[in-house]
């Protein structure tokens, strides 16, 4: 039988081939207990969270790097470097288990190699003045696990902010609720938790979320299958209540699934025709299958958005909220593995296709109607930089300001920032189509 820890290396591995982490560890955990699948679930978050600190720790020691067959003992190092680092395992049973799993990846002649490489480190904690500290210390892409790319933008982008965004980013981010308010009050719903001994507290500034002490099962949640509750983080609840939503308008959710927000523009405004778009089919499953269970009507396309039919245009929606294709960067606390995935090259990429997006929605919104652009973003030029370049082309185009106690005034839009008020990163920009011109 293979161990927890052998598919903690083998999730790992299929990420640095391309590969998400949910997907790897819905396929190699599938046949696990719940309670062991959650075990190597935490794990693989956690080493995907400090991958490239691990692995510069890792490279450090060694004389030579691995070849390529042997990519699996590295990977074992750096999850022994991890227990030890940021686990709570006991430090003689993070060596012990990385000894023992190299024999198991059929790799003996690593076992001296695991035993004396582990055991330095160990000893190097101990040690202010140690190499280990001075690597730690001297270079905020290794202390905090980040691309240096990455933190050389943020350098730019928030010079003030940098140190507590790489921080909040090395988070667990809480689990947060968003309550069906048009079922249930906010604190109707806090007293049922409280019924059912759940702790969890309310968030000032969004009307819908209530942030839990612990994170427990979705079923153990009191109405979650009648559709009184959702998870969603409390940065991405902030939609429905910008878009300005009225009984009888035609609103479009694009890029929409897994559907959260699409499910919360219908429960604030039920009386919405509310479409709902996506390229992928079967993430678009998901849409409906979250629609059923919180009793939301609403009309499913598979397309991109890129590419909308003529007939959105014959009948432009009155609303039209664009949760853009983006880097991902303001959600890291949750997917840790983007940071092992992502590029500098893809932000290029990515806004390119935005701005193809957001070109082809503009003609589907009806004069005087209001378009919400949206990324979980934290950089510039997927943000406020792409709606000014898009004011350049399209005639128009109205910046509604966005008045609130959230985030932070950008040059256009706001953003959230990661662990602020409990949220993920978003950036968020509402625009007013002034004419029916369009480029």
């Amino acid at each position: 039988m293979v161990s927890s820890r052998r598919l903690v290396v083998d999730n790992i591995l299929g990420v640095m081939d391309g590969r998400s982490l949910d997907a790897v560890i819905e396929q190699n955990a599938k046949d696990l207990s719940e309670l062991d699948r959650r075990s190597v679930a935490d794990s693989s978050y956690g080493l995907a969270r400090w991958f490239r600190q691990c692995h510069a720790i890792v490279a450090a020691r060694l004389q030579k790097p691995f070849k390529d067959k042997d990519r699996d003992v590295h990977v074992a190092l750096m999850l022994g470097v991890w227990q030890l680092l940021h686990s709570r395992t006991a430090e003689h049973a993070a060596i012990s288990s990385i000894v023992e799993l190299v024999r198991e990846l059929d790799k003996p002649w690593a076992d001296k190699l695991a035993n004396g490489l582990l055991r330095k480190v160990q000893r190097e904690m101990q040690d202010d003045a140690s190499e280990l500290n001075a690597l730690l210390g001297n270079d905020l892409s290794i202390a905090y696990a980040q691309p240096k790319w990455f933190v050389k933008a943020l350098q730019k982008a928030w010079p003030e902010k940098i140190e507590s965004i790489l921080s909040a980013l090395q988070e667990r981010a809480p689990m947060t609720l968003r309550v069906n308010t048009h079922k249930v009050a906010r604190d109707e719903y806090l007293n049922q938790l409280a019924s059912c001994d759940i702790q969890a507290e309310p968030l000032e500034a969004v009307p819908s979320a209530l942030v839990l002490d612990k994170p427990m099962g979705v079923f153990q949640l009191p109405g979650f299958d009648e559709g009184l509750v959702s998870i969603q983080d409390a940065g991405a609840q902030l939609s429905a209540e910008l878009l300005d939503l009225h009984a009888g308008q035609r609103v479009l959710d694009a890029c929409a699934a897994p559907g959260g927000k699409s499910m919360h523009l219908a429960q604030h405004q039920p009386e919405i025709t509310l479409t709902a778009c996506d390229i992928d089919e079967q993430r678009l499953e998901r849409v409906a299958q979250n629609a059923e269970r919180c009793g939301v009507t609403l009309s499913l396309q598979v397309l991109d958005a890129e590419n909308p039919p003529q007939a959105w245009r014959n009948q432009p929606f009155d609303r039209i909220l664009l949760d853009a294709p983006c880097s991902a960067t303001g959600v890291m606390r949750r997917h840790p593995d983007v940071r092992m995935l992502r590029r500098a090259t893809d932000i290029e990429d990515l806004a390119v296709r935005q701005a193809k997006i957001l070109d082809s929605l503009w003609e589907c919104l009806a004069p005087g109607g209001k378009l919400l652009y949206v990324t979980c973003s934290l950089m510039p030029k997927e943000n406020e930089q792409q709606i000014q370049a898009f004011m350049e082309r399209q005639p128009g185009v109205k910046v509604i300001p966005i008045d609130v106690t959230w985030g932070h005034t950008r040059a256009i839009g706001r953003q959230t920032l990661p662990g602020e008020m409990t949220m993920d990163g978003f950036f968020y920009a509402l625009l007013e189509k002034t004419n029916a011109t369009t480029a």
